[in-house]
């Protein structure tokens, strides 16, 4: 199990939560998911912790980086002066400012962690939404968190150097990157 990003700024209290660019979801019903190991039907959440994840656009291909421990100073350069790094391709910059994104909160009641993934968990019991907070602009989301959101021409050179280091990451749609240059 990977090491847990670094707080940031207003994190806020433990909490689960899905985010959406569909706002009027009422029921989060169990189903597959085509990237899930997993065959059984579940509802996927996110902690707090993790949820800046999830600040972009849902196609929106982006690498996340943080150092922990293990992290040798010459990989943990490459984050400057921020605990934690987002990056995303320059020509989704737009997008993040004006695609709506919601989070909701969800009753953890149901839910156990993800046994392969910290910082997720899963439900196999269908979940109503107790609350229901607009992300706003997403660029300007990360700037009040403290989190570098450091916009790239192409995710590729940065993430190879990024998953061959000792920075733990998570990486999103990647398979809607640029080709690599």
């Amino acid at each position: 199990m990977r090491e847990p990003a670094p707080p940031y700024v207003g994190e806020g209290p433990h909490a689960l939560w899905h985010a959406s660019e569909d706002p009027s979801i009422e029921r989060f019903e169990p189903h597959l998911s085509a990237t899930a190991s997993s065959s059984e039907p579940r509802v996927w959440a996110v902690d707090t912790r993790h949820l800046p994840l999830y600040w972009f656009p849902r196609e929106c291909p982006r690498g996340t980086v943080w150092a922990t421990p293990g992290t040798s100073a010459a990989d943990s350069a490459f984050l400057r002066e921020s605990s934690r790094v987002h990056l995303v391709e320059d020509g989704w910059l737009d997008a993040m400012r004006t695609t709506r994104v919601v989070a909701y909160r969800l009753a953890e009641e149901t839910f156990a962690p993800d046994p392969e993934v910290g910082g997720y968990w899963l439900s196999r019991e269908p979940v109503e939404p107790l609350e229901l907070v607009d992300l706003g602009d997403l660029v300007e989301r990360h700037a009040r968190a403290g989190i570098e959101l450091r916009a790239v021409e192409n995710l590729w050179p940065d993430w190879d150097r990024v998953v061959s280091s000792t920075l733990e990451f998570s990486g999103i749609r990647l398979h809607n990157a640029l080709p690599p240059p």
